[in-house]
């Protein structure tokens, strides 16, 4: 599976780290007990199978200035459904005209793709940082409480990387 991501400018990065942590400190299954070193905050805009031929240099250009950084804003916590009960929580991204347009063209690039995933379709996609790995729901009821109503979070995604899940490294995207 290959991935288009975005990526949080360090003070946004850190924010969400901070939640992540409280999570963990909890004792509950937060994505900071993850440390492969290509793990970090991000935002997946597609996922596919593979890439069709020339479709990872268009997309680099498209996540090349100006539409990168592009302010995002958080707001409230997603449940999603994991494998078998269990589930996930994220905080949601609202959202924006321009989000939802680096998305349709992310897409439109990808339109061959092999095995797209489907919760990344225009038109199904949540736009949203997870938060958890796959938790069972008495787990979920703990973070909820644990988090409370997290404060809408203004930040900035600063940097596009494509992730392959087999080889799990990272390209950049959007250097120009």
């Amino acid at each position: 599976m290959r991935t288009v991501e975005l990526t949080c400018d360090p003070a946004f990065d850190e924010a969400v780290r901070a939640v992540w942590d409280r999570l963990a400190e909890a004792g509950l299954p937060g994505l900071s007990l993850n440390t492969h070193p290509t793990h970090r905050p991000h935002l997946t805009l597609a996922a596919a199978g593979s890439f069709p031929p020339g479709a990872q240099e268009r997309i680099d250009a498209l996540l090349a200035a100006p539409a990168l950084p592009l302010q995002v804003r958080l707001s409230g916590l997603l449940s999603f459904s994991a494998r078998s009960r269990r589930r996930v929580l994220s905080w949601g991204v609202v959202p924006t005209a321009e989000l939802l347009a680096l998305h349709g063209a992310v897409w439109r690039e990808l339109a061959d793709a092999e095995e797209p995933h489907p919760f990344y379709l225009p038109g199904r996609w949540m736009p949203h940082l997870g938060l958890t790995r796959r938790m069972e729901p008495d787990q979920l009821i703990t973070a909820l409480e644990v988090l409370g109503r997290l404060p809408d979070l203004p930040g900035v995604l600063d940097a596009g990387r494509s992730y392959d899940t087999e080889t799990r490294q990272t390209v950049p995207l959007g250097a120009g």
